[in-house]
């Protein structure tokens, strides 16, 4: 039996820094995923990154929803990769949380605690501060960063059906309440 963590890090009052919390609120609000034998969690993880290390070290799998930087890109391009292999475009050198979850994995793999980590990222736009939601640019790519992670849980073996026909819009004004936590 495999263990998958989907895990949205982002800091949800900067606008498209929030990106990946707002996502995981919206899958785990709009679905329900069913497998024979492995199991998902989706955990809102803030900014905690290095807090996270003796929970994500549970996991067999892990997919992280995050903003990653990228040169010559415009905002709303949506990277799906395994972490081992990342685009050479990739600049890890974004936002404070985006350098400390790099970190955060990074020293997991030294140790040998890191999951077979998969990165679910998108170029964000200027981030403004103290802004709820976002950018017209980011709200665009929701439904291609869906495509990508749905594809990528059914070829996990994953099954799912919608439960709530929710946006992504409608979680926002919450994310700030909901914090990390674990649906067991």
């Amino acid at each position: 039996m495999k263990k998958i963590l989907l895990l949205g890090i982002g800091n949800v009052l900067y606008a498209d820094e929030g990106v990946g919390v707002h996502f995981v609120n919206y899958i785990k609000e709009k679905y329900q995923f069913s497998h024979q034998t492995d199991s998902i969690d989706i955990v809102d993880g803030g900014t905690l990154a290095q807090g996270l290390i003796p929970m994500i070290s549970q996991y067999d799998h892990l997919i992280v929803v995050d903003t990653v930087n990228s040169v010559g890109v415009e905002p709303g391009e949506v990277y799906f990769f395994d972490f081992d292999h990342a685009p050479a475009e990739i600049d890890w050198q974004g936002s404070a949380h985006e350098v400390e979850m790099l970190q955060t994995l990074n020293m997991m793999d030294i140790v040998g605690d890191r999951p077979h980590t998969f990165v679910l990222g998108v170029t964000p736009t200027v981030i403004e501060p103290m802004t709820l939601g976002l950018t017209p640019h980011l709200h665009a790519a929701i439904p291609l960063m869906e495509h990508a992670l749905l594809t990528h849980l059914t070829d996990l073996g994953f099954s799912q059906q919608i439960v709530n026909e929710i946006t992504v819009d409608q979680v926002i004004p919450d994310a700030y309440k909901r914090g990390c936590y674990v649906d067991a």
